[in-house]
C-alpha cells in the first residue's frame, strides 16, 4: 500500500536562524523533489519563509522518511532535532491545515495557498500526490471562502504594518524604505499606505548602495523582503546612516528567510530590529479575535482529512472489489453464452433487455458487499474483509 510521508520543520519548531539554512529557492526545491522521487516514489518540496517540508508517496514509508530526513540534514545537520515526521492521515491533515493558512505564523494568511499550488506544480508527482495536493488546494479554498479567518491582518506584510503603527502611534507623514520589489513588498506597501505612510523608495537588485544609505538617513521604517541568499543591509551601513539621523529612531522589520538584515543592527542605539519570528505577539492578538472562525476552519480541514483517510484506506480493498466484480461479470457472460440457443430467438431489443437485467442483478448483489468492504477499510478491518472475499469466491486461485 502506498504511504503518505511528511518530514519538515516550521516556525513552530525552529527559529529563523535555523529555518533560513534549509530554505530553498524554487529551482532547488524542484531538484530535491526530483531526487527524492527516484525509484518509483513521488515527492513535493514546500519551502517558504516559515517552513520547509517534504511530502513523499512510497510503498516503503519508513525508508522514504529516512531519506527525507537525510536530505534535510544534508542541508543543515542541526535541523534534525527540529524535524516533525507524520504519515498518512496525520500528514494529510497537516497539509490541509497548511493550505488553509491554519498553520501559518499569521493564521488565515492568503499567500500560502499559492505557495502550495506552486510546490505541487513543480513537484515530482504521480496519481497519488496529485490527488492529495488537489484535495489540499480544495480544502484551502473552502477555508478562504467559507470562513472569515482571513480577515486583516492576513499576512506577515500586514502584521509588519500593524507593528510599525504600534511603534509610531500613527504612520501619517512617516517615510518607508522597502528593500525588495516582490509580492511581499507590494503587500507591505499597500498596507503601509492604507495607514498613511509614504513610500520613499522601493529598492531592488539594481538599486545602488549609496541610494539605499541615503534613504536610511531619512526613512522612519525599513521593511526588507528580498530573495537574496544572504544579508543585504549590514550594521556598518545602518551605523553610518544613524550619524545623519540626529537621534531619530529607526524601525527595521525583516520579513525575509534567509534574513536580509544583519542581526547586529539590534545592538545599535536608536534602532529597533524585528524579524519574522518577532511578529508572534501581533499574531496572538489577531488570533484572539478570530477563534470562532478558526474553529470552523479546523472543522472543514478535519472533514477533508477524513475523506482522504477513507479514500486511502479503500486502496487496500480496491483490488479485491475489482476481482470480485470481474468474477461476477465472467459468470454472467458465461451463463448467457450457455443460454445462447434460447436467446437467439429474441430480437435485438429483447436481447438488450436481458443484458440489462442480468447486469443490474450483478450490480445490486455486489453493491452492499462493496460498500461494507470500503467501510471496513476505513475502520482498519479492510484487509481481513478483502482476504475473506478472496477466499469465499476463490479469487486469484486460477493464477496460483
Amino acid at each position: 500500500m502506498i504511504r503518505l510521508v511528511l518530514v519538515g520543520t516550521s516556525h513552530h519548531h525552529a527559529p529563523v536562524e535555523l529555518r533560513e539554512r534549509v530554505a530553498l529557492e524554487r529551482e532547488e526545491a524542484q531538484a530535491l523533489a526530483a531526487r527524492l522521487a527516484e525509484g518509483g516514489r513521488e515527492a513535493v518540496c514546500l519551502s517558504t519563509c516559515n517552513r520547509t517540508e517534504l511530502y513523499l508517496a512510497a510503498e516503503d514509508g519508513e525508508a522514504a522518511e529516512r531519506d527525507a530526513v537525510a536530505a534535510l540534514a544534508e542541508l543543515e545537520p542541526d535541523v534534525e532535532p527540529a524535524l516533525y515526521r507524520l504519515q498518512d492521515q496525520a500528514a494529510a491533515l497537516h497539509l490541509f491545515r497548511v493550505a488553509g493558512g491554519l498553520d501559518s505564523l499569521v493564521p488565515g494568511e492568503g499567500e500560502i495557498l499559492g505557495q502550495v499550488r506552486a510546490a505541487h506544480q513543480f513537484g515530482a508527482t504521480g496519481s497519488f500526490l496529485d490527488r492529495v495536493f488537489r484535495q489540499a488546494l480544495h480544502a484551502g479554498r473552502k477555508v478562504r471562502t467559507q470562513t472569515a479567518i482571513g480577515e486583516s491582518p492576513a499576512s506577515v506584510s500586514s502584521a509588519a504594518a500593524a507593528l510599525a503603527e504600534q511603534v509610531f502611534g500613527s504612520l501619517a507623514g512617516h517615510s518607508i524604505l522597502l528593500l525588495g520589489a516582490g509580492t511581499v513588498s507590494e503587500q507591505a506597501a499597500r498596507n503601509l499606505r492604507s495607514r498613511g505612510a509614504e513610500i520613499a523608495l522601493v529598492a531592488n537588485s539594481k538599486t545602488g548602495r549609496e541610494e539605499i544609505e541615503e534613504q536610511l538617513g531619512l526613512a522612519d521604517v525599513v521593511i526588507a523582503s528580498t530573495n537574496a541568499p544572504g544579508v543585504v543591509l549590514d550594521a556598518d551601513a545602518v551605523g553610518r546612516a544613524l550619524q545623519r539621523r540626529r537621534g531619530r529612531q529607526l524601525l527595521l522589520v525583516d520579513l525575509a528567510v534567509p534574513r536580509d538584515l544583519d542581526p547586529a543592527i539590534r545592538d545599535l542605539d536608536g534602532c529597533y530590529l524585528y524579524d519574522i519570528d518577532d511578529l508572534e505577539e501581533i499574531v496572538a492578538e489577531t488570533l484572539s479575535g478570530r477563534r470562532r472562525e478558526a474553529e470552523r476552519a479546523e472543522s472543514l480541514v478535519a472533514a477533508e482529512a477524513e475523506k482522504f483517510h477513507e479514500w486511502h484506506a479503500s486502496l487496500d480493498v480496491v483490488p479485491a472489489i475489482a476481482s470480485l466484480r470481474a468474477r461476477a461479470e465472467e459468470i454472467r457472460t458465461a451463463e448467457l453464452r450457455k443460454a445462447e440457443s434460447l436467446l437467439e430467438r429474441l430480437d435485438d431489443s429483447q436481447r438488450r433487455a436481458v443484458e440489462s437485467v442480468t447486469a443490474q442483478i450483478v450490480n445490486k448483489l455486489l453493491h452492499l458487499p462493496t460498500v461494507r468492504m470500503k467501510q471496513a477499510a476505513a475502520a482498519a478491518d479492510g484487509v481481513l474483509y478483502a482476504e475473506a472475499v478472496r477466499h469465499l469466491f476463490g479469487l486469484g486461485e486460477d493464477e496460483r
